[in-house]
């Protein structure tokens, strides 16, 4: 035990020294805009969430829920129309449409112009909770990231259309920010393990252009400029839609204005705050994601 706390000890003060800085909540309170008093909905960002597929509604929910608690003016959230009921049912603040589907309820290339056309209006964009694996979603997140003019978050099934195909990054006419847990990341060509991580995390940041969020113990946000360490967060969160939360965080936070690392940064540390909150609170056992969306306030007021 005490070998690996001695291990991450020195790994810390070598990310110090690389020009890695802790974020704080004083950092991210500076963040956060400001609501002014004649302020309406359109002040605090159009987002749009592509996601979900049969087997997955809850992921667009989720994304969707997180990004209203954390400020977000107008949420669009694009799913499969085999899914659409279901998901319009459970949503009723954020504005869900359908889109074209195959026979297995994932989102189809037919669905790329109203994408395009819906995209055109956004201040963010968040595309791959929950869309599952096929052809399909790398055209559409090819469709994507060439044609926006905003940021863009690619999450889980999102990144995991990139396996073999990492040169789409080099196609993006947008900020792209990547959310990969460690499996993700490595379906990247990246290397996981403690020692590496974070060089290997700068490493496809630079390569690509990208900022790079990988979720962890100990999270890092690394740009091809800066890089922050996360030290918010527990166990507890490390369960089926904890990152669809995460994303939707971040979306906001994009969508009101944010720059890319910052608001990344930002992001993991409001999540793991929410997340050490629950904890205390039910228990790192009980906690659960739509816990954590309920109780934003309590980190964001």
């Amino acid at each position: 035990m005490n070998d690996r706390m001695n291990s991450a000890l020195r790994r810390m003060q070598a990310l110090h020294r690389d020009g890695c800085v802790i974020t704080t909540e004083a950092m991210v309170r500076r963040l956060l805009p400001k609501r002014h008093p004649n302020a309406h909905k359109g002040d605090f960002g159009r987002v749009l969430i592509v996601a979900g597929a049969v087997g997955y509604t809850g992921a667009p929910v989720l994304a969707a829920n997180a990004a209203l608690r954390s400020g977000a003016g107008l949420i669009f959230t694009g799913v499969p129309e085999a899914v659409y009921p279901i998901v319009a049912q459970k949503l009723d603040e954020p504005m869900v449409f359908p889109l074209v589907c195959d026979d297995a309820g994932r989102l189809d290339t037919r669905a790329i112009p109203e994408l395009l056309r819906r995209l055109g209006q956004c201040d963010a964009c968040l595309v791959g909770p929950g869309l599952g694996r096929s052809p399909a979603i790398l055209d559409i997140v090819k469709a994507v990231l060439t044609h926006a003019a905003c940021p863009v978050i690619l999450d889980a099934d999102g990144i995991n259309c990139l396996e073999g195909h990492i040169d789409t990054l080099g196609q993006a006419s947008c900020p792209v920010i990547l959310t990969p847990h460690d499996g993700e990341f490595q379906r990247l060509g990246g290397d996981a393990s403690p020692a590496q991580r974070y060089e290997s995390a700068k490493a496809l940041a630079r390569a690509w252009g990208v900022t790079v969020l990988l979720k962890g113990h100990r999270t890092l946000i690394v740009s091809p400029e800066k890089s922050y360490l996360n030290t918010t967060g527990n166990p507890g969160m490390a369960t089926g839609g904890s990152g669809d939360v995460l994303a939707g965080i971040l979306l906001a936070l994009l969508g009101q204005g944010a720059a890319p690392t910052e608001a990344a940064a930002a992001a993991a540390w409001i999540h793991g705050a929410v997340g050490d909150y629950c904890a205390e609170t039910w228990g790192e056992r009980g906690m659960t994601p739509t816990d954590m969306i309920a109780n934003l306030h309590v980190v964001l007021q």
